[in-house]
């Protein structure tokens, strides 16, 4: 089992990236073969061997296709196919990072979907190997690598005045009431709104949401499942009581909290989520 997330080194990609991460599963590793991947405001660049199959499925359908490709941000959970032995190398683009970024053949927002990847980026299906290889041997130089390969498409980037507004309002979301940022980011709620709605795609009220869910899947994920407290997790999270808990996480999962207890299918270690196990 292979896994690994680093922070970009390079200052001008860390605005856009929020980090690299690789996992492989072996025909030898022990893994959940149907895990599901919770829902996230972010963008990945998952670059794979060129053959290799790739399987997200969402209630009925199911999105297939082979090599390397790019997971829009989603607002369900999915689930994946690792029955057989794989490896990926991702890039965690910042919330509404592609915005500015002007890929070619993307249209913006694009969200709950995955493409698979045409050459609209400075990294180059040649290139991937070599990338893949640096992953599982030296992670430092395929980090720098990335940097490198990445940094002349970013410093074309074009900022405007909605995603700069956007990018105050993400760096206070977690903090700070959706009712509260206009007046700190002094504008009018619906100038924010409509801005965040622009860059992102998602409402102010989803982001946060999804957020929070990460933290309190972090939080579950690192306890055993006696260690579990549902109605003190309640409290702890601000939900107005136990049931308020267990509605928000069946909405958001497709699963009970006792289901989850019992399968531990959500891939929050990977796919750019925490970073340890």
């Amino acid at each position: 089992m292979l896994h690994w997330l680093k922070t970009p080194q390079s200052p001008i990609v860390a605005q856009y990236i929020e980090c690299y991460w690789t996992i492989e599963k072996t025909a030898k590793t022990n893994l959940n073969d149907f895990p599901k991947l919770n829902p996230d405001p972010a963008t990945h660049l998952v670059l794979s061997p060129s053959e290799q199959l790739f399987l997200y499925k969402v209630d009925d359908t199911a999105i297939t296709g082979k090599g390397s490709h790019w997971l829009y941000p989603h607002r369900n959970t999915f689930q994946l196919d690792h029955s057989q032995p794989f490896i990926h190398l991702g890039i965690k683009f910042r919330t509404g990072a592609l915005y500015s970024l002007m890929l070619p053949d993307y249209e913006h927002p694009t969200l709950d979907d995955v493409h698979e990847l045409k050459s609209d980026i400075p990294i180059q299906q040649q290139d991937i190997p070599n990338l893949i290889e640096m992953a599982k041997n030296n992670v430092d130089m395929c980090c720098q690598n990335l940097d490198e390969l990445l940094i002349p498409w970013l410093t074309k980037s074009k900022q405007d005045r909605h995603s700069e507004l956007v990018k105050k309002a993400l760096s206070l979301l977690d903090s700070v009431a959706i009712n509260e940022l206009s007046e700190k980011l002094f504008c009018s709620q619906r100038t924010l709104e409509r801005s965040f709605i622009r860059v992102t795609g998602l409402t102010l009220k989803q982001c946060q949401s999804m957020n929070k869910l990460e933290v309190i899947l972090e939080y579950l994920y690192q306890r055993d499942a006696d260690d579990i407290d549902w109605a003190e997790i309640a409290v702890m999270f601000g939900f107005s009581d136990q049931p308020h808990l267990i509605r928000y996480l069946k909405n958001q999962l497709g699963l009970t909290p006792k289901t989850y207890e019992k399968e531990r299918g959500l891939t929050i270690d990977v796919y750019g989520g925490i970073d340890s196990f």
